[in-house]
């Protein structure tokens, strides 16, 4: 374009870009500055064992997958008296309802309740429940006022299951509530873990790690995106209930009378995990994570790995905006709560600071650099604060991946296939979902449940694993970050 100053708008450039840069490392720091309510293992039994309803929603799932999931829940440490699993496959889904009823021959704890469509009678509790409570936003207000037609979706499946659920128990026991994934596979304290945590807390979160991070080139980056998200950052959001958290879609247990008073699950959300998080904290229920992770499959193709982000970044979008209004948050609160959406955001930087950054360092070594002297040292804190913030991450995932890689040179292997060139790399990819997830959220898409091939990865992992100690509540003043 005749006329540009190409150099003016390349300074221009670099120093907008250095200085978001900056902002997000400030974000960092705000999160790693947040204390920890840790969920940690101890061999001391829990004073008393609350019943636990565990919800499995699943939707064209492998049986072999299922029989993996159902292998760990069939070691789990806790009192069978005391717990249920409830298999949630859609009335129509009639290949994994007949796989259902052949692992009930092998795990009688297993139970089922099939989803109908929302025309059925069943249904009626939902909507006479949604009607009583106003904190059921979405049934009250908006265009989707007193909509019956639910999407298609987990989200679904689990509405129905927790509501029908919690009818048939209504006047008696209060229970917990726990769900999973078709591939989620819980380590033997998982429920002990919540009878102690749920002492003090008031929702219980577990991490999740990937057992099979060194399948593929792709499985071990969007492992690697665990690592530093569920592995590192998150639990900070516990924070003494000071920050509004997300919760993460599985693994996680709370009491069903709270759910019931704040209105059950939003089913107009690609992701049900950050909106029901957040409505959870602006009611003051308090946050404790549980240290023991549940052990995953992740991706093995750049493709599914992809069209799996895209969904999060959707529903990240939609918790963000309306449903922080309708649940009255503060500007103060919605600011925090962005926050929690920032670090993966602030890979859009990169489409102009990596190019502008690698304009600079030329223009610096030819000594033909325009730039101030101040944005130069802007810059090398920002180095220095990525480096010392990727070597904390590489040390971090170095002790975390010994959990699923008993041997040494398979934990180094997979730290050299997430090497920071590679990982440049894949966040250069992640723009993808970013841009898609855009999308979908503007078109008021990603309200079918689009699921995540599972193909049991873990098998051999998963039901070799030896039992881990019993977990219990850290006391308040021994809690470390």
């Amino acid at each position: 374009m005749d006329g540009v100053d190409w150099t003016r708008l390349l300074v221009i450039l670099f120093i907008t870009t250095q200085a978001f840069y900056f902002v997000a490392f400030l974000v960092e720091i705000y999160f790693f500055s947040l204390p920890v309510n840790w969920v940690r293992a101890k061999s001391e039994r829990p004073a008393r064992y609350p019943y636990i309803v565990l919800l499995y929603p699943v939707l064209r799932e492998l049986e072999s997958t299922m029989r993996t999931t159902m292998g760990a829940l069939a070691r789990l440490d806790y009192p069978r008296d005391r717990f249920e699993v409830v298999a949630v496959p859609n009335a129509d889904d009639a290949d994994t309802i007949a796989s259902i009823r052949r692992l009930q021959t092998d795990f009688p704890f297993l139970q089922m309740l099939e989803t109908p469509p929302t025309r059925d009678a069943s249904w009626r509790a939902v909507w006479d429940r949604w009607s009583e409570n106003s904190k059921a936003y979405w049934w009250h207000e908006g265009s989707r006022a007193s909509e019956r037609d639910l999407p298609p979706k987990k989200t679904r499946q689990l509405i129905h299951a927790f509501y029908t659920l919690a009818e048939r128990k209504r006047g008696g026991e209060d229970f917990l509530v726990n769900y999973l994934d078709a591939d989620s596979a819980p380590q033997v304290d998982h429920f002990l873990a919540a009878a102690h945590g749920m002492e003090e807390y008031d929702v219980l979160q577990a991490t999740n790690i990937a057992g099979n991070l060194n399948a593929s080139m792709a499985a071990s980056l969007h492992a690697f995106d665990h690592m530093a998200w569920d592995g590192r950052k998150y639990p900070h959001m516990s924070a003494n209930g000071r920050h509004p958290y997300w919760v993460l879609g599985k693994g996680l247990f709370f009491r069903a009378s709270d759910l019931l008073a704040l209105g059950g699950f939003n089913p107009w959300i690609t992701i049900e995990d950050p909106e029901v998080g957040m409505r959870f904290w602006k009611n003051g229920r308090r946050l404790g994570i549980i240290e023991t992770p549940l052990i995953e499959e992740v991706p093995e193709t750049f493709g599914d790995g992809i069209k799996q982000r895209k969904r999060w970044v959707a529903g990240f979008w939609q918790s963000l905006g309306a449903p922080l209004t309708a649940m009255d948050f503060s500007f103060g609160q919605k600011l925090r709560a962005w926050l929690n959406f920032l670090p993966c955001l602030s890979l859009w930087v990169n489409l102009i600071g990596l190019p502008v950054g690698i304009w600079a360092l030329v223009t610096y070594i030819d000594d033909t650099g325009p730039l101030p002297v101040w944005t130069l040292v802007m810059a090398a804190i920002n180095v220095i604060l990525y480096l010392v913030a990727m070597g904390s991450l590489y040390w971090a995932t170095w002790k975390r991946t010994a959990i699923v890689l008993p041997r040494r040179r398979e934990r180094l292997w997979y730290l050299i296939r997430v090497n920071p060139i590679s990982v440049w790399l894949w966040w250069a990819v992640w723009l993808v979902p970013l841009w898609v997830g855009w999308r979908m959220y503007r078109r008021d898409h990603g309200l079918v449940w689009e699921r995540t091939e599972k193909i049991d990865a873990n098998a051999a992992l998963v039901r070799g694993r030896e039992a881990p100690l019993v977990a219990t509540v850290i006391p308040p003043r021994t809690r470390q970050t």
